[in-house]
């Protein structure tokens, strides 16, 4: 195995049982998704927040998870990532999973929004546009892994609310 396969590495069974916070990093298994990891953990993430709003959680719940899991996911991707060896592994999902709960919370009530939420939300993280790209590059750990989610996932709702205001003009 070369060593940039080894680095990339998606963590085994065994790994899991031995260090269960790949179990929460990898999204309870959607970060081993062949094909864009980071797509399908934001599908957790709608899903996520589409089950809490249909439970009632309101506009502070939904805020309180939000700060929850970027806390909880500071911890939890950096011990993930030291664990790995590698810094944001492409397996590493939870991120994906806050930012589209985030981003989803921000954006009026409806499932279109919270599609558009969904999709200007993997938009931004994908393209990274500067100030998302140099969080990516500049920050480290836990933190560095989160961050630039959560920026992209306020970049996803103020372009929402921007376009929704636009229309209000048209």
């Amino acid at each position: 195995m070369t060593a940039a396969k080894q680095r990339l590495r998606r963590p085994s069974w065994r790994d899991l049982k031995r260090h269960p916070v790949h179990v929460l990093a990898f999204g309870f298994g959607t970060g081993y998704s062949p094909v864009a990891p980071g797509t399908v953990g934001s599908l957790l993430g709608l899903a996520t927040f589409v089950l809490a709003d249909r439970l009632g959680v309101g506009f502070a719940g939904h805020m309180l998870a939000s700060v929850v899991g970027l806390g909880a996911g500071v911890a939890i991707c950096r011990r993930s990532s030291a664990h790995l060896g590698v810094h944001d592994h492409p397996g590493i999902v939870w991120d994906e999973i806050v930012g589209c709960y985030l981003a989803c919370s921000l954006v009026p009530q409806s499932a279109a929004w919270w599609g558009a939420a969904f999709g200007a939300f993997r938009a931004f993280d994908i393209i990274k546009p500067w100030p998302i790209r140099a969080m990516d590059h500049g920050l480290r750990g836990g933190l560095g892994i989160m961050l630039d989610d959560i920026v992209a996932a306020l970049f996803a709702a103020l372009s929402l609310y921007a376009v929704g205001r636009l229309g209000a003009f048209l």
